[in-house]
C-alpha cells in the first residue's frame, strides 16, 4: 500500500486525511494517507523511517518556508514564491530518496479567484505573511491585481496592522486573511483590523476551511462584505498535488 500524508502543526483542524481516504476508497486505490503532526522538521527523518511506503506528503502551517531547506530539488514557481506544499518522494541515482517540492496553493488560490469573476480593477490586502500569504501574493501578481501584506514584523514594502486605518481599509476590494488567526486552538480569534469600515463593495476570503465561518468572516458579514471560506482551494490544491504524486 502506498501512504501519502500531510506534516504540520497543529492538524486537529485538517480536512486533507478525510478528503484523500475517501477519493482513495472511491477510485479504488491501495493507498492511505495519514496526519503526521509534528512542530518541527527535525522529526521528518522519524516520520520517512516509520513509513517506508511514503510516496510524498502535503505540507502546512508553520513548515511551508522551512522545508525547502530539506529538498534535492525545488520547482521554479515554489522558488519564486518560497514556500512549498507539495513533497513527491522519488528514488534517484542508485535508488537513494529524492524530495521534490512544489506549489500548489497558487493555482488553488488563483482558480478560486477567476471563479468568482470578479469586476475589474481589483485591489487586494493579505493579512500575514508566511507561506501561505506568499502563495495569494504569486496568485495576485498573475492575476494583475495589486496587492500589499500586512505583517506583525514588517519588511520591506510590507505594512504593519497599525497602518491598517479605517481609510487604508475601505481602499482594498479584496482582503485575504492567510493567518492561522481563526482556526484551532486560535479559533475566537481575528486579525487586528477596523471591521466597521468594512461594507458590501468587498470580498473578506478566509484561507482556514475550519471553522466554515472563522471570527474574520463573521466580522465581515455583519457588515455586509461578501465572504468566502478556503475550502474550495483545498480541494483544487489537493487535487493538483495528487496529479503530482501519480506522475511518474
Amino acid at each position: 500500500m502506498k501512504t501519502y500524508g500531510l506534516i504540520g502543526f497543529p492538524l486537529e483542524h485538517s480536512a486533507s486525511a478525510d478528503y484523500f481516504n475517501a477519493k482513495f476508497k472511491a477510485e479504488g486505490l491501495n493507498a492511505e494517507y495519514k496526519p503526521f503532526a509534528i512542530e518541527s522538521l527535525k522529526d521528518l527523518s522519524d516520520i520517512l523511517k516509520q513509513n517506508p511506503s511514503l510516496r510524498g506528503f502535503n505540507v502546512t502551517s508553520p513548515h511551508k518556508e522551512n522545508i525547502l531547506n530539506h529538498l534535492s530539488y525545488i520547482d521554479p514557481e515554489a522558488k519564486l514564491i518560497g514556500a512549498v506544499n507539495v513533497v513527491k518522494i522519488k528514488r534517484g541515482f542508485l535508488g537513494r530518496k529524492e524530495f521534490w517540492g512544489y506549489n500548489t496553493d497558487y493555482l488553488a488560490f488563483e482558480e478560486t479567484i477567476r471563479n468568482l469573476d470578479l469586476p475589474p480593477f481589483q485591489k487586494a490586502l493579505i493579512l500575514g505573511s508566511g507561506g501561505a500569504s506568499k502563495a495569494v501574493e504569486r496568485s495576485f501578481k498573475r492575476l494583475g491585481i495589486a496587492c500589499d501584506v500586512v505583517s506583525r514584523t514588517p519588511q520591506g514594502a510590507q505594512k504593519s496592522y497599525h497602518d491598517i486605518t479605517p481609510e487604508v481599509l475601505t481602499s482594498y476590494t479584496i482582503i485575504v486573511n492567510a493567518t492561522p488567526l481563526g482556526m484551532q486552538p486560535y479559533i475566537d480569534k481575528a486579525p487586528e483590523i477596523p471591521y466597521h469600515a468594512l461594507s458590501d463593495n468587498q470580498l473578506c476570503y478566509d484561507l482556514i476551511y475550519n471553522p466554515e465561518k472563522t471570527e474574520f468572516l463573521k466580522q465581515a458579514e455583519a457588515r455586509g462584505a461578501r465572504i468566502k471560506n478556503g475550502l474550495e482551494m483545498l480541494i483544487l490544491q489537493a487535487n493538483e498535488a495528487w496529479e503530482i504524486w501519480r506522475r511518474s
